[in-house]
């Protein structure tokens, strides 16, 4: 079972930055992508950010496009999300998942990541 362990979250003010992390058991390198979900209180999980180990453009939900930066470290083993600009609406429990294998299925559905962390709370005041 891959643990993957977020950090970073916590209360910022509107237009304030954040970089959450996340941190993997293993070698990042090994899984086929990794990405960031979001869920609002009494909300489903949304997509918010995704990137392959094999390279390539990272994949953002349009909500976020040019204020979120979805990044690797390899030598760490850790995936970021710099969020920048932030806005009320993206208050939410992020959530960081790993996809293990190689797969032509979507990289912003959550069922289709097989490993997940235990979230980390972001609150945007207005």
């Amino acid at each position: 079972q891959v643990q993957l362990v977020e950090s970073g979250g916590g209360l910022v003010q509107a237009g304030d930055s954040l970089r959450l992390s996340c941190a993997a058991p293993r070698s990042i390198s090994s899984y086929y992508a990794m990405g960031w979900f979001r869920q609002a209180p009494g909300k489903e999980r949304k997509f918010v950010a995704a990137i392959r180990a094999s390279g390539g453009s990272p994949y953002y939900d349009d909500s976020v496009k040019g204020r979120f930066t979805i990044s690797r470290d390899n030598a760490k083993d850790t995936v970021y999300l710099q969020m920048n600009s932030l806005k009320p609406e993206d208050t939410a429990v992020y959530y960081c998942a790993a996809r293990t294998r190689r797969s032509s299925m979507s990289l912003s559905v959550p069922v289709n990541y097989d490993a997940w962390g235990q979230g980390t709370q972001v609150t945007v005041s207005s």
